[in-house]
């Protein structure tokens, strides 16, 4: 059960009002949690009412446990109380959200790896935009939870230009981007689950997990990546330097020879 409930930062609760959000936290239990594109789903029972609450981690957000006996540390937007030990959400940037506003759900496309995400409406869609197909492939209302590094490696994977118009893309071209986005999170995933969980804490679930540059302290790891972040490093396949540009105020890195100028 959820004791006490700080909110340290309140912008990241918006539009939910920092009472609001307290009032439906305290003396709740979570009884579930689920992820939809980029969103947490916490599930709350309080007397017998459910609620969802949803958290974003924007690109800096964590979330974790820590032992309630300990300082919530720098920069903690959200913490709350569960017995022993504390629930801690930590936003340096405040780009995440941790709020009861659900509105951010309605426009998400299909999940990337379930059976909703079919390759010929992502074609269709894909044909009906006229956006560079890096910026397309990372709007969420065509394909939920593809961000800025999984849309450069699964282009790289494709061999398809970040630049290419989605609209002028081949049939050929856009199923094997569908094909890629598709075993480019699988390996992420894969990835991921073999990092140790338990960077800091004294339990088994302490820690973070995610894909790519480790954070725990003296543990070397490979990236994986074959493009993202690699500028002017030689490309894995056929050793180009990495090229980067910027694409919708965000940084994009892919093969020059590998990719071309796309179809």
């Amino acid at each position: 059960m959820i004791g006490d409930v700080v909110i340290v930062r309140e912008k990241v609760v918006r539009p939910t009002a920092p009472a609001d959000l307290r009032r439906a936290l305290s003396g709740a239990t979570i009884t579930g949690l689920d992820r939809r594109g980029k969103y947490l789903l916490f599930h709350l029972d309080r007397n017998g009412m459910e609620q969802c609450l949803i958290g974003h981690l924007g690109m800096t957000g964590r979330m974790f446990l820590q032992s309630a006996s300990e300082p919530a540390p720098k920069h903690t937007a959200v913490h709350f109380e569960l017995g022993r030990e504390r629930f801690i959400y930590r936003d340096t940037r405040c780009f995440g959200r941790f709020t009861l506003d659900l509105s951010g759900l309605e426009k998400l496309g299909p999940e990337p790896l379930s059976e909703h995400f079919r390759p010929e409406a992502f074609r269709d869609a894909l044909r009906k935009s006229r956006q560079p197909v890096k910026v397309k492939v990372m709007d969420q209302s065509l394909v939920a939870g593809v961000g800025n590094i999984y849309a450069s490696e699964a282009l790289h994977r494709a061999g398809i230009s970040p630049r290419a118009v989605a609209c002028r893309l081949s049939s050929a071209a856009c199923y094997r981007l569908a094909a890629a986005i598709r075993s480019i999170l699988g390996e992420a995933i894969e990835k991921g689950s073999g990092m140790s969980l338990d960077f800091s804490g004294d339990g088994a679930g302490d820690g973070f997990f995610y894909y790519g540059r480790s954070e725990s302290p003296g543990e070397e790891r490979e990236e994986g990546f074959r493009v993202y972040d690699r500028e002017g490093e030689p490309c894995r396949t056929c050793e180009k330097p990495i090229r980067r540009i910027v694409q919708a105020a965000r940084s994009t890195f892919y093969c020059p020879r590998c990719q071309g100028a796309g179809e």
